[in-house]
């Protein structure tokens, strides 16, 4: 059984879609970042930058840190989403994923969403980002049905959740048809409706 230690972000939703889409039995401890209790040192143990979200895989007692080394455990452990013969193809997009679509829309939300006003420099800085994160992604998916190729992969859950999040960016999903496609075809996967609910309290994916 997997234990997934996590809040309600597009880090943690990923590592839940990803179960749901592998069929594990797991489990969901909910970390509260409001209250801080990632700095625990019980928490830090698990993870030492104080991130969720964290697994723990019972079954073998090995605790894992970092969405992006979770999915790929999780996918060599299943067989499902990570195969061998296209993985060079989505350790590329799963980088890409976590080192700038993560890290840049994260920024974004901050400025935009949560402080605007604060800084007008980070506001447009990062809404220029975001905006060419989303022409970049579009142009790849207009040459391609799923981020590392024609196969739905963990590069694909890993950025699903952050483009979920698209009402928050105000660039407007629906000009990008491509990453609108991609996003919609997402969308409808049970799995990914279950998982992007991850704390069980009838969180629906955003429309376009």
């Amino acid at each position: 059984m997997i234990e997934l230690l996590t809040a309600d972000t597009p880090n943690g939703k990923k590592i839940s879609i990803m179960l749901e889409e592998i069929k594990f039995d797991y489990k969901v401890t909910k970390v509260n970042l409001f209250k801080d209790e990632q700095f625990k040192p019980e928490f830090k143990k698990l993870s030492p930058f104080k991130k969720i979200p964290v697994i723990i895989d019972h079954e073998v007692n090995k605790s894992l840190f970092e969405s992006g080394a979770i999915l790929m455990y999780l996918g060599e452990k299943s067989g499902m989403f990570y195969n061998k013969e296209q993985r060079s193809d989505i350790n590329q997009w799963l980088m890409g994923q976590m080192a700038y679509v993560g890290p840049m829309l994260g920024q974004h939300h901050q400025f935009h969403h949560y402080n605007p006003g604060k800084s007008e420099f980070g506001e447009k800085r990062y809404f220029k980002i975001s905006t060419q994160i989303y022409k970049d992604l579009d142009e790849r998916l207009e040459v391609s049905n799923f981020l590392a190729g024609k196969d739905y992969t963990i590069a694909d859950i890993a950025t699903f959740p952050w483009i979920a999040r698209h009402e928050w960016h105000d660039i407007g999903l629906k000009k990008f048809k491509n990453l609108t496609r991609w996003y919609l075809e997402i969308s409808e996967r049970v799995a990914v409706q279950k998982g992007y609910d991850l704390l069980n309290k009838g969180e629906k994916i955003p429309n376009v």
